[in-house]
């Protein structure tokens, strides 16, 4: 989070129907690592930002497919404060990394599951649950 924005990216992988897609950072974890540290590992390599962690936002577990194989996956998500960075130093499994207004990221983003997320953070912040960096 930086101020009332959310950090997104859009990924070079395309959605089930080819269409680009619009998405928090996210990825896997990494032997040894824990949640939270993927979490921050993830947000460096695909958006670019170094951010502290302020809570865990929940957990979503889906499915995709990839190469014909049905893959599982659980994702959890946490809420950021902006530290410092740009969004132009993403890793090259991202197309583009930028700053969305919460309420444009609610409704913006491809997966219901993260749209959840983006609203949990903005009750959160409503709550004092974050300091603006």
């Amino acid at each position: 989070m930086r101020g009332e924005d959310v950090a997104v990216i859009v990924p070079t992988r395309r959605g089930a129907d080819g269409a680009p897609v619009l998405a928090l950072p996210k990825g896997h974890l990494d032997p040894g690592e824990s949640a939270l540290e993927a979490a921050k590992r993830e947000v460096r390599e695909e958006t670019g930002i170094v951010a502290e962690p302020v809570r865990e936002l929940g957990e979503a577990r889906y499915w995709y497919k990839r190469d014909g194989r049905t893959i599982g996956k659980s994702v959890t998500f946490y809420l950021f404060n902006y530290l410092e960075g740009d969004t132009a130093d993403h890793d090259d499994e991202v197309e583009e990394a930028r700053w969305v207004p919460l309420s444009e990221a609610e409704t913006a983003l491809s997966y219901e599951t993260e749209r959840e997320m983006v609203t949990r953070a903005r009750a959160c912040l409503e709550e004092g649950g974050s300091k603006d960096r």
